[in-house]
């Protein structure tokens, strides 16, 4: 009987069995391949840590050979309370024959008997997060879904590696600083006595990134959002303070640190937020400015975005967006303090973090400001940014996210008003040079402090700058704290012949001017690759052109964005104090040109 038995068995086609998964191995090992290639070699354990963008190889044991002819396969990947495949949170990864760039596909790429290796590709725009993955099979006797094994998670990050990822970044010698490196220094004290502290940022440390992974979950934002880096950083600057939705930080500036550690006494991001995780979400008490920023950077960089503290010094705390830090006296020159809302502290902590800005006119990438420090609401919430620090420089803060109150941390006037009889007020003084100074953030590949207050605004005093503050002042409360124009009668266009220059080539633009007056105007031209241009404008209705040639030489180091150049030109008319701005969008490598033109 078991003879008959087993000669029926034998003449089966094992083609015809059930296909299902016995066993799945993610090569996950810190030393193994996956980890090494995605730059996550470093991350405690051995869970499989990938970057976006990026293939990984894995391992399927199957209960029987694969046989393309008959059988089928895909994996699943899921995130979040509700999966969609719709909104990227639920991935089907066909097998397919050879991978294509961005997209979501698999491919086979060894056989051994029962066993089939993959090499799968992820999308450079894939959610951020933990994913829990099966494996579903269709042969002819049926379908069958993989049980899913919870140490067979996929923890997705951003990848600063990528090219096709927002967050790339061209420097290796930056990514090691901005990514990969676990310890930092912040800046504290005042301008003239800038003093330096250790920080362990710990972003690879055993539990750090499930912590993370749990900020994020915290904040109840749908994982659908968390492809896009503006978005994260959005929500990682609210949920690292406490108001609003328990988040990781209580802010205490009482001197008073009873139930709690003295923020002073933190020396790094890994206790506060292990102890945020195992108590369930209860904010850690105490912290200030310095201490919100440096879990802000462990946070971001854990989870593969380009971070760094920064210290602002004289940094203003504008309370009514007027983009002015305002003193008010009544009429005996006494202060009237429940007017006097505004502030400066002698210094403030808050972050850069590196990404492409595609919902911002071209030229805006790069570093982007975020604030974690509880001090005004956003969109109903305490956070801030991001904000180009591009926008910031030139005051146009009509850019999001929250330009207008990072631009008053450095760079507002301090204007002093005295109230009237009549109750109005009047301004008395102002200092133009009264916050934003030494702006600091360590250097790369040292401990040395690096300036870089020029990021942030043009050389205090300059005609740049001025425009700036006057610009920016316009979008605010206060429109009319500074002088209008007496007439705005100038116009002017930047336009380019041919199809633009080549790299290394010299840049040839023709800058139009019109004259709409009756007299004739001065008109001073400035732009971050040469030195103030005074031109004259005659009468009239006149046209005036002026063809420029832009040096390679001169504009080299301000590339950006895959060798995009974005070239801002201001310009103020003497007599009438008209202020203009010019955008110019120069893509080098594509030999495209695009104008965008705002008139203040």
């Amino acid at each position: 009987m078991v003879d008959i038995k087993m000669a029926f068995l034998h003449y089966i086609p094992v083609s015809e069995l059930l296909l299902t998964v016995r066993s799945i191995d993610l090569m996950k090992t810190k030393t193994g391949l996956n980890r090494l290639e995605h730059h996550t070699d470093r991350y405690y354990g051995d869970d499989l840590i990938i970057r976006r963008g990026n293939t990984f190889m894995m391992w399927l044991d199957l209960s029987r050979p694969y046989y393309p002819n008959t059988d089928r396969l895909h994996l699943e990947l899921k995130t979040g309370s509700l999966p969609t495949v719709a909104k990227g949170t639920h991935v089907i990864i066909p097998l397919v024959e050879e991978l294509e760039d961005d997209r979501w596909e698999a491919k086979i790429v060894k056989r051994d008997g029962n066993r089939i290796k993959l090499s799968v590709n992820s999308q450079p725009t894939a959610m951020i997060g933990r994913y829990q993955l099966t494996v579903a099979t269709h042969s002819p006797k049926g379908k069958a879904t993989s049980t899913h094994d919870p140490g067979n998670d996929i923890r997705m990050l951003f990848n600063p590696w990528c090219e096709d990822d927002t967050v790339y970044m061209d420097d290796e010698d930056e990514k090691n600083e901005y990514v990969l490196n676990d310890v930092g220094r912040l800046y504290y004290g005042t301008e003239n006595q800038i003093g330096a502290r250790t920080w362990n940022y710990g972003q690879f440390d055993e539990g750090i990134l499930d912590a993370c992974l749990y900020v994020l979950e915290k904040s109840v934002t749908p994982p659908s959002g968390w492809g896009d880096p503006v978005n994260v950083v959005r929500v990682i600057s609210a949920m690292i303070n406490s108001p609003d939705d328990c988040g990781v930080v209580e802010g205490n500036w009482s001197g008073k640190y009873v139930g709690g550690t003295s923020p002073t006494a933190w020396s790094g991001s890994v206790d506060i937020l292990k102890k945020y995780q195992k108590d369930g979400g209860i904010p850690v008490r105490y912290g200030q400015c310095w201490v919100f920023s440096g879990v802000t950077t462990t946070v971001l960089r854990c989870l593969g975005i380009p971070s760094r503290s920064v210290s602002n010094f004289n940094s203003a705390h504008d309370t009514d967006v007027s983009l002015t830090t305002d003193v008010y006296f009544n009429e005996n020159l006494e202060s009237i303090d429940h007017l006097n809302t505004d502030s400066i502290w002698n210094f403030h902590v808050w972050n850069d973090c590196w990404m492409a800005r595609p919902d911002l006119p071209p030229g805006h990438g790069g570093w982007q400001a975020i604030d974690s420090t509880p001090q005004e609401t956003s969109q109903g919430t305490f956070r801030c940014g991001p904000a180009s620090i591009t926008a910031i420089r030139n005051g146009q803060v009509f850019l999001k996210h929250d330009s207008p109150f990072i631009f008053a941390e450095v760079n507002s006037d301090k204007i002093y008003w005295q109230r009237n009889l009549d109750g109005t007020f009047t301004q008395i003084h102002s200092e133009k040079n009264a916050v934003g100074h030494c702006i600091s953030t360590k250097a790369v590949g040292s401990d040395e402090r690096n300036d870089i207050t020029h990021l942030y605004k043009h050389p205090e005093g300059t005609e740049e700058e001025r425009i700036a503050v006057e610009t920016a002042s316009r979008y605010g409360s206060k429109p009319d704290t500074y002088s209008s124009p007496i007439a705005e009668d100038i116009s002017i266009e930047v336009t380019m012949d041919g199809e633009g220059p080549r790299m290394g080539g010299d840049a040839e633009l023709n800058i139009v001017m019109r004259n709409a007056s009756s007299l004739p105007r001065t008109i001073n031209l400035h732009s971050q690759v040469s030195c103030p241009v005074p031109l004259s404008c005659p009468p009239l209705l006149t046209v005036k052109t002026l063809e420029w040639i832009l040096q390679y030489q001169h504009y080299q180091d301000q590339l950006v964005d895959q060798a995009a150049l974005m070239l801002t030109l201001s310009v103020r008319v003497t007599e009438t104090q008209q202020v203009l701005a010019t955008h110019i969008f120069l893509s080098i490598y594509n030999l495209s040109f695009s104008v965008s033109d705002i008139v203040y």
